[in-house]
């Protein structure tokens, strides 16, 4: 049985497939010890005290000018770089890979809106942006293959880089691997807490270090507001934090994870760790999961707690186990900045389904219009 298990699990080797977790896992899964009820947090979570939660000053103050020429100059040094979190198959949008759709029906997909924005600010600021695709095994070919086809997007070769984040199977209720229709098993990426470990195995946080690189935005593939901005990155340097986490204004129907104090701490918490009956409300922000680091403080190992998670896989109820990135922020030195998530300089348009691209293409393309019109005056 072993050894067709293992024959089952070859093909994930290569993005980093750990047997021996999974094994932890199915116990873990089937004894109870990994659970909704093991999720949710022990303990009181309490609104952050008064002025934890940052804004970036007025736009004509002289502390705004001087954390722009902050993060400016760290433009023009070339100390700034970029991790998109890639991963995911995009089951909302028909599980296709998500970075590669195209966004405004001009051959403008995900991954060319991103990429547009790095030559911006290149041609803004100088210096030139090291991109980090944190892709999965879902995504990897196919984000390379985009990549290559449209030649890295006009950014030299040595400045686009690519890994992966690790890799897991489902399991029924039980612990017993999830089997799908054809006998196979289900693969999927146990989520984006994978990125400190898997930037920093995959050789690639060393060499942004020896690059002389220093602060890193981290961002969602499908965040169209989350843009490199010398004015966050001056924001980051200024706080002299380790993290700079954005947030944005909740509205009614959000909830999502927040900062909360918790353990002694401000730190974020995710909403599949809430209580039943938890008053989110008491925080009027929540996670955009748009991070600036300080580059040298992810040189370490993170003790992220694992999560039980359901999901529908064809037609029925599958469990993975997943890590999240937000929970770094038990560890680091974090700033909370509460952001913009409407207008032009929003940086908060998450697009997760066919019909919210819909509904926000006319806005992407006003947020993107400089960048288009570089592109096409250029090409």
């Amino acid at each position: 049985m072993a050894d067709a298990q293992d024959g089952l699990f070859a093909p994930l080797l290569r993005y980093g497939f750990d047997r021996a977790l999974l094994a932890r896992w199915q116990k873990d899964v089937a004894a109870g010890r990994l659970s909704k009820a093991s999720n949710l947090a022990q303990g009181e979570m309490l609104a952050p005290p008064p002025k934890t939660i940052k804004q970036l000053p007025g736009p004509t103050t002289k502390a705004r000018a001087e954390m722009h020429a902050l993060g400016a100059s760290a433009f023009q040094r070339g100390e700034v770089g970029m991790v998109v979190l890639n991963g995911g198959m995009a089951t909302r949008f028909g599980g296709v890979v998500k970075g590669v759709v195209d966004v405004l029906g001009r051959g403008k997909s995900f991954l060319a809106l991103v990429m547009a924005d790095v030559r911006r600010v290149q041609k803004q600021h100088g210096g030139k942006v090291h991109v980090y695709m944190m892709n999965s095994y879902a995504t990897d070919d196919a984000t390379k293959a985009h990549f290559a086809q449209h030649g890295n997007f006009g950014l030299d070769s040595d400045q686009v880089h690519h890994f992966t984040q690790f890799v897991s199977v489902r399991m029924e209720k039980n612990g017993e691997l999830f089997r799908t229709a054809d006998g196979g098993v289900s693969a999927y990426g146990p989520g984006h807490g994978d990125f400190p470990a898997a930037f920093r195995g995959s050789g690639c946080l060393r060499h942004f270090l020896d690059a002389g690189g220093k602060w890193l935005l981290v961002r969602n593939v499908d965040n169209l507001g989350a843009r490199l901005d010398a004015d966050i990155i001056g924001a980051h340097i200024a706080s002299k934090c380790e993290t700079t986490v954005e947030v944005a204004p909740k509205w009614p129907e959000d909830v999502g994870g927040a900062p909360y104090l918790f353990e002694g701490k401000v730190q974020l918490v995710e909403q599949l760790r809430y209580p039943p009956d938890f008053r989110h409300e008491i925080v009027e922000v929540f996670n955009c999961n748009t991070f600036t680091f300080s580059a040298v403080a992810l040189d370490r190992d993170f003790d992220l707690t694992w999560y039980f998670v359901e999901k529908s896989v064809e037609g029925r109820k599958a469990v993975q186990v997943e890590h999240l990135v937000g929970e770094v922020t038990r560890t680091l030195k974090s700033q909370y900045l509460k952001v913009r998530r409407s207008g032009g300089d929003s940086r908060f348009l998450p697009v997760k389904t066919p019909e919210e691209l819909d509904a926000a293409r006319d806005e992407i393309a006003e947020m993107y219009a400089d960048s288009i019109q570089r592109d096409d005056a250029e090409s």
